[in-house]
Order: structure tokens, then C-alpha cells, then sequence
């Protein structure tokens, strides 16, 4: 008899399947496939069902290279061209103003007592699921209007900005002002090596990527790898969080595979990402979900809808900065696409487990509350927009 306990990654593989398939079953809301892969990973986990437990090569695959391919392709998403101007500038004051914000809700817990790691618990309530949230936005034809530029700067800047924090101020292994030095290093390599790809582009190079693009080799896939693995193991070597260098790695390869030239480089990316690496971190960040720290204690439980108030507190309380540019019945729904958080929280708390700055019922509390807030928010909020009959949008006077 087949005993799956053996066989991990074979069970990961077939819920990587199976979400997907039952995401499109027909319903009357939105189910993001990420929400049932980690769903599935915690019933198949050892807090429900127990056939299967992260380690070896099944914790490397999730942990490591899922986790690198999800801040990849967050940082390939992040199109600075679509958002520039007042939207990017926005996004930003209003990021710092989350950022305020959930360090006085931090730090309010912490004193209280509730928590006892405030700073990751700040970072993780400042970011936006940009990427859960792309699909929905796609759908209702909102990404070409002014409202989903919006949107999409504000969850830009949700994801970058989280990234930023976490590899400065939570990772302390030098001195401020040599952090600083290594992560302007790493910040210029990664320009740097942009330039010379943006530049590079004689007819013999260009002919030679179009050539193995679709031979055995695929060699423009393995080139955009290596400078995956590259950037990833420098930050790590700067003392920097890697993920870091995972992020600077797609914002280089998204900003080399703009327009129509790149479209099929992208499409190859996407498949090798979001269909093998990206997966396998969200099912077995549900097989490592603590369930039973989540269960055990009734304060746990109450963290949950008190973290739910709070994403939509720290992400949804900049929409007042935008008063110029939404209409008053366009702000609610903004704050609550704003305030829709998943991906990155599941990162963030990741990480903290794995650093001793995070304790697992505070971290299970943060990621139950992040899958409410997608099932949750969107719906609302689109639901609210439906109800607006052509809502006016403001431009800049």
C-alpha cells in the first residue's frame, strides 16, 4: 500500500492540481487558488489528517525555492511605467502612513501583552495581496481605469515596501549604517545588471535567445534562473534578508522583457513559477500551518478578527489621501481591495518562525486572518463597486 508519508512532494504536486480545479467549479464568489492550496495543505498536514510533514526536500522546495519564485514574480510585477506620477507617489506617503500606523497597533499589543514580536507583526499588517487581487482586477476591467492604477500602485508599493523593511530592519547582522552600505550595493548591482541587459542586445545575442527560447536548451529560462539564484545567495552574503535579492532579480528580468518581445520570455517564467515553485510554498506553508497554537487558547482566536480590524485599519486609512482623485463611493471599496492580504503576510510569518522573531500562534493568527481577508474583501469591495452606477472618477484638478 502507497503510504504518502514517503511521498511528499507527490502530494503537494497533486494539490497543486487539485485547487485549481476546484477554483473553477461555479459558485457565486471568488475562491483564490492560493486560499484552497493552503486549505488543502492544512488537511492533509500533521494537525488534521498528518499524512504528511514538512522537511528535507519538501521544506527546501516550499521554503527556499517556492519562496524565492513568489517575491520573483512579485518583483516582475511591479510595472513602475503603469503607475508613475501621482499614483506611485501616493501609493508611497500612503505605505508610510500604514507603516505609522501598524507600529502604533504593534506596539499597543505588545504592551498590552498580546504579542511579543511587534515589528513583524507591523510590517505584515502594511501589504496588499497586488497579485491575488491582479486576477479580480483583470476580470472587472478596473486595470485601465484610473481606479486600478491606483490600485495597483498601492499594492506595489504593499509588497516592496514590506521587503524593504524586513531586510533592513529585521535582519540586524551588522551595524545600521553598514546595512545601509550593503543594501545600496545591492541595489546598484542590480541596476547595473539591468543596464547591461537593457543595453546588451546586438542581433547575434538577441538571435541566440530567440534560437533556444523554444530548443531543448531553453536557455533564456535557465539564464533568467541563474539570476534568480545569483541575487538571492548576494543579499544573503550582504547579511541581507534574500528575498530581497529574489525581488531585485525580478524587477531586473520585468524590466528587460517589457512590450511584445518579451511576451513569450514572460509566458515561460510564469508556467516554471506560478506552475511548480510558487505552489509548493503556499501548500506547505498550510501543512505548516499551526492549527492547534491557533485552537488552544481563546486569546489566539480572538487575534484573528482583531488582525482582520486591523488590515483594514493600517491599509485602508490612507484612502483619506486620495480624496482628490476617488470619488466618495470609490474610497470604501479602494480600502478594502488595500487592505486584501495573503501572500506576503504567509512570507513574513515565515520568516519570523524560522528566525525565533515570531511566535507560532501569532503567526497562525496573522495568516487566519490574511485568508479572511481575501475570501472577504475583494468580494465586498467589488460588490460595492457593482453598486455604483458608473462612478465618476476625479482627475487630478
Amino acid at each position: 500500500m502507497l503510504d504518502l508519508n514517503n511521498h511528499p512532494v507527490l502530494v503537494v504536486m497533486a494539490i497543486g492540481v487539485i485547487a485549481p480545479l476546484l477554483a473553477e467549479i461555479p459558485k457565486g464568489f471568488r475562491l483564490p487558488t492560493v486560499v484552497l492550496e493552503m486549505v488543502l495543505g492544512i488537511v492533509v498536514g500533521p494537525h488534521v489528517l498528518g499524512l504528511v510533514r514538512v522537511g528535507g526536500l519538501l521544506g527546501w522546495m516550499g521554503g527556499t525555492l517556492g519562496l524565492g519564485a513568489l517575491f520573483f514574480m512579485a518583483g516582475m510585477e511591479l510595472d513602475l511605467d503603469r503607475v508613475r506620477g501621482h499614483p506611485i507617489v501616493l501609493a508611497a506617503c500612503g505605505w508610510l502612513l500604514s507603516l505609522a500606523l501598524g507600529l502604533a497597533a504593534a506596539g499597543l499589543l505588545y504592551v498590552l501583552p498580546s504579542i511579543h514580536s511587534p515589528m513583524m507583526v507591523a510590517v505584515a499588517l502594511t501589504t496588499t495581496a497586488i497579485g491575488t487581487l491582479l486576477p479580480i482586477l483583470r476580470d472587472d476591467g478596473e486595470l485601465e481605469t484610473e481606479f486600478g492604477r491606483l490600485i495597483l500602485a498601492a499594492g506595489a508599493m504593499g509588497e516592496f515596501g514590506p521587503i524593504i523593511a524586513i531586510s533592513f530592519a529585521l535582519t540586524p547582522e551588522h551595524a545600521p549604517w553598514t546595512q545601509v552600505g550593503f543594501m545600496v550595493s545591492l541595489i546598484a548591482l542590480t541596476l547595473l545588471v539591468a543596464f547591461i541587459a537593457l543595453k546588451v542586445r546586438s542581433p547575434k545575442i538577441l538571435n541566440l535567445l530567440a534560437r533556444t527560447m523554444h530548443s531543448s536548451t531553453q536557455l533564456p529560462v535557465r539564464m533568467s534562473i541563474l539570476l534568480l539564484a545569483f541575487l538571492f545567495v548576494l543579499s544573503e552574503a550582504f547579511g541581507l534578508e534574500a528575498v530581497l535579492g529574489a525581488f531585485a532579480a525580478g524587477m531586473v528580468f520585468g524590466m528587460t522583457t517589457k512590450g511584445d518581445d518579451g511576451k513569450q520570455m514572460r509566458e515561460k517564467i510564469d508556467a516554471v513559477c506560478f506552475g511548480f515553485f510558487v505552489p509548493f510554498f503556499f501548500v506547505t506553508s498550510g501543512i505548516n500551518f499551526d492549527l492547534g497554537a491557533l485552537l488552544q487558547s481563546t486569546k489566539t482566536m480572538l487575534l484573528v478578527p482583531l488582525f482582520l480590524a486591523l488590515f483594514l485599519v493600517v491599509r485602508g486609512t490612507p484612502v483619506y489621501l486620495y480624496r482628490t482623485y476617488l470619488a466618495r463611493g470609490e474610497r470604501l471599496p479602494f480600502a478594502l481591495y488595500a487592505s486584501t492580504a495573503l501572500p506576503m503576510v504567509v512570507a513574513i510569518s515565515h520568516i519570523g518562525v524560522q528566525s525565533g522573531l515570531m511566535h507560532r500562534d501569532i503567526a497562525a493568527a496573522l495568516v487566519g486572518a490574511a485568508i479572511l481577508s481575501v475570501l472577504l474583501f475583494p468580494a465586498i469591495g467589488g460588490a460595492l463597486r457593482a453598486g455604483n452606477a458608473s462612478p465618476a472618477i476625479r482627475s487630478n484638478p
